[in-house]
């Protein structure tokens, strides 16, 4: 256990951060671009429903966000780890933090206001949660590349002559 806490580098964290933001990736590719806009179009889906399922899923989703982000932030904090992932890796916790604590509670007060009928729904409220979403994307596709490539090192084959570049 002294290991987990330790600043040294090690196999799980390294693997963490690049596991991490490729389930945090998945996680809105499949929450944000797949499973909320095919929610309307579903027979007897209706605006109130859909907002009740909506507000359930995207508040268990923000919840599971924030326990990968405090996992890659654990990641981050060993030795070796370079200013280039740190940097990116804080700015995706920075975006997830602003999306949970302004623009959620924001929306919320929305879909309380259609809910009770007294708002029509339009807004444009959404486009700053979809914004936050784009960024995330792609900041994570971003610091997969950069795990991936600290982690991976391609090796020649065996006999291989070596390039003059």
């Amino acid at each position: 256990m002294a290991n987990f806490f330790s600043t040294q580098d090690t196999r799980l964290a390294a693997g963490a951060r690049v596991l991490l933001p490729a389930v945090w990736l998945g996680l809105i590719i499949g929450i944000s671009l797949i499973e909320a806009p095919l929610k309307f179009t579903a027979p007897g889906i209706t605006i109130p429903l859909g907002l009740g399922i909506g507000r359930l899923v995207f508040g268990v989703m923000n919840w599971v966000e924030l326990a990968i982000a405090v996992i890659l932030l654990w990641s981050m904090l060993k030795s070796g780890v370079d200013r280039i992932y740190r940097g990116l890796a804080s700015g995706l916790i920075a975006v997830l933090i602003i999306k949970v604590l302004v623009i959620r509670p924001l929306l919320n007060k929305r879909t309380d206001a259609v809910l009770a009928g007294v708002d029509d729904g339009g807004s444009a409220m959404h486009l700053f949660y979809i914004a936050a979403d784009g960024l995330l994307i792609v900041g994570l596709i971003a610091a997969l590349v950069l795990a991936v490539r600290r982690w991976v090192t391609v090796r020649p084959a065996v006999g291989a002559v070596p390039s003059s570049s």
